[in-house]
């Protein structure tokens, strides 16, 4: 029989829960080999129950956590047994692009029944390399998934506990840097192992009647404040309009729509008049657009509300068959995780804003994804850049916004492992729209290489700038340059030593006029 849990209990459970993925976090980045993982914390830790349920995250990457579910839901279809651990990083089986490699352990009950699964353990982690046609499988211009790197649906790479060599070596086999990606698999799989004790030790204290019964009232706590966020706007709808600037392979915008509309506590997005498909690698499965949709939900809760999949539960979603936001094999996606989730973000922020909600000014909207790849070693980040102002105040300056949550590649740590110095990085100064409250600030980042290497970038706003609120000035578009002059936003070039590249991202829309 379990004890009825009240409000207290409820907040001391959600803390038990989430301070287990928090620990999964500080195993991951402590056993990490690449800067990426160790230094940017670009990857995320989730617990779900023996559901199959998300009912906690570490405050990591928004695009990855939203989409983990579909992956696990991937993973249960394969029978899972007790202890088998499991690899995939396939779009079409709940991934979100080919870098991302998710790691989940189905978590074997130590205490009671053996050949019981209890709950699952789960990492998804952004790794410098996993093939393809590029280094650091970011490629620009790719036009189907094959080219991006290595895919994997769900395989076990361990069966009750055992080691499946076989698979880990077909994977090391297909990359640039295997002793870099078996040092990051590693940790992936301590962070999985440290969250699988962590829930057999909850479940051995409390029982699994207990544990299943909290995990079902915090889901339920989640819809019900969701629900209520959503009531409370009953009746709003708006309607929004935004494009990527190209695809990777054509110039052409890629036009965005969404109607959006509350009814009866539901979140209705339609996604009708959105482009189709692109021959580039924009496009992203539907598990980021619902990644993106639960990310703009939570931002309008209040902080306390745990994030689990309770929120979700009110969201629909509906896009035509061929659609550039529910990719469909073979479709490329490597941009669509990074800068089409960023986009769909602004969009239904945007939508949101039509409805009459008051929402911040566009923040840069972009990742501004880098990766250099030369013999033997590569090298992938992110970079920051203004956040929109709201009417609280002025958006903050170098961050990383919207569907991004990671940190910046310490200089020292870059030039330690890769032969490129960092020239220059500092604040953008002005580049934040101006008004009542400013908008955030981007940076400038220099980098001067060392040897022969091949450079690719992803980016956006660079055309487009980021739109201000309330009659705030707009941001500053984001800027692109080798030796000096112009690249476009999304691009590859090889490199020689002592050529120079430095990106300069977008400052965030102000709030107000002044």
């Amino acid at each position: 029989m379990t004890r009825p849990i009240d409000a207290l209990g409820l907040s001391v459970w959600g803390s038990a829960f989430s301070m287990i993925a928090e620990e999964m976090g500080a195993v991951l980045v402590r056993g990490a080999l690449s800067p990426n993982i160790r230094e940017r914390r670009d990857a995320s830790c989730a617990l779900f129950d023996a559901q199959g349920r998300m009912v906690a995250q570490a405050a990591h990457i928004p695009v990855h956590l939203g989409a983990l579910p579909e992956a696990v839901r991937a993973v249960r279809a394969r029978d899972p047994q007790p202890g088998d651990v499991f690899l995939l990083n396939s779009p079409w089986a709940g991934g979100s692009h080919l870098p991302d490699l998710t790691m989940i352990e189905a978590i074997a009950d130590e205490v009671g029944d053996a050949g019981r699964t209890i709950g699952y353990a789960v990492v998804r982690a952004h790794h410098a390399d996993v093939g393809g046609m590029s280094p650091g499988s970011m490629p620009q211009g790719a036009t189907e998934l094959v080219q991006e790197g290595l895919i994997l649906p769900p395989v076990r790479i361990e069966r009750d506990g055992a080691p499946v060599t076989e698979m880990l070596e077909l994977v090391l086999a297909n990359v640039r840097t295997p002793e870099e990606r078996r040092g990051d698999l590693a940790a992936q799989r301590a962070a999985c192992a440290a969250g699988a004790a962590g829930w057999r030790a909850l479940v051995a204290r409390e029982g699994l009647a207990q544990v299943e019964a909290a995990g079902s009232a915090l889901l339920d706590y989640a819809e019900r404040r969701a629900l209520a966020r959503l009531h409370a706007l009953d009746g709003a709808h708006g309607r929004a309009e935004d494009a990527l600037e190209g695809d990777g392979v054509s110039d052409a915008p890629v036009p965005l729509r969404v109607a959006l509309a509350v009814r009866d506590g539901a979140l209705e997005l339609d996604f009708a008049g959105t482009s189709p498909m692109v021959r580039g690698n924009v496009n992203c499965p539907i598990q980021v657009t619902r990644a993106a949709a639960l990310f703009v939900l939570r931002a309008l809760l209040d902080d306390d509300v745990p994030t689990n999949d309770g929120i979700a539960r009110p969201i629909r979603i509906v896009t035509p068959d061929d659609c550039c936001v529910a990719a469909r094999s073979p479709a490329a996606v490597a941009a669509g995780n990074v800068e089409m989730s960023q986009r769909i973000t602004d969009l239904l922020f945007a939508a949101f804003a039509a409805a009459g909600v008051e929402v911040p000014a566009q923040g840069q909207g972009t990742m501004n994804n880098v990766t250099f790849g030369g013999a033997g070693w590569t090298f992938y980040e992110t970079l920051g850049g203004g956040q929109g102002a709201s009417a609280r105040g002025p958006g903050p300056d170098a961050v990383h916004v919207g569907m991004s949550n990671t940190r910046n590649t310490p200089i020292e740590a870059l030039e330690r492992a890769y032969p490129i110095v960092i020239e220059r990085y500092e604040v953008r100064r002005g580049s934040g729209g101006a008004g009542k409250h400013r908008g955030g600030d981007g940076v400038i980042r220099r980098y001067l290489v060392l040897e022969r290497c091949t450079v690719t970038l992803l980016t956006e706003r660079r055309a487009t700038a980021p739109r201000g609120a309330a009659g705030g000035a707009d941001g500053t578009c984001g800027e692109n340059l080798l030796n000096g002059a112009p690249l476009p936003a999304k691009c590859r070039r090889e490199l020689v030593a002592g050529d120079v590249l430095e990106i300069r991202t977008p400052g965030g829309g102000a709030w107000g006029a002044r």
